[in-house]
């Protein structure tokens, strides 16, 4: 099921806002993070240029959030090294979008960012 419009439009604002904070301006032509929303997910985007044509961009998923529409609560995936999702069970589900993206920048794990 599709996120609610007024869900998708804060959702769009706080992670643009997210990507922007958080690479510099000046490294953008080497590292971008952008997103993309498809139905109730929501995945999160490392580009990078190709080192082999840099005119391509390359892209790496680096989380996904999933909004549940009965519960009103959001839930953070990570993906293992088979591009398979898998539920970030050190953080609970919460209908608050920004408890998933401090959860993204309290990392603890690596399992995002390396």
């Amino acid at each position: 099921m599709p996120l609610p419009v007024f869900t998708k439009r804060l959702v769009e604002t706080k992670l643009t806002e997210y990507c922007e904070r958080r690479i510099p301006i000046d490294i953008r032509d080497q590292v971008n993070l952008t997103f993309k929303i498809i139905r109730d997910k929501v995945t999160l985007i490392e580009t990078r240029p190709y080192f082999k044509d840099p005119s391509i961009w390359t892209e790496n998923p680096v989380a996904q959030f999933r909004f549940d529409n009965e519960t009103n609560k959001w839930t953070l995936y990570c993906m293992d090294r088979n591009s398979r999702w898998h539920l970030y069970d050190l953080i609970k589900p919460s209908m608050d979008f920004d408890d998933m993206l401090k959860a993204l920048d309290d990392d603890r794990t690596g399992i995002f960012w390396g």
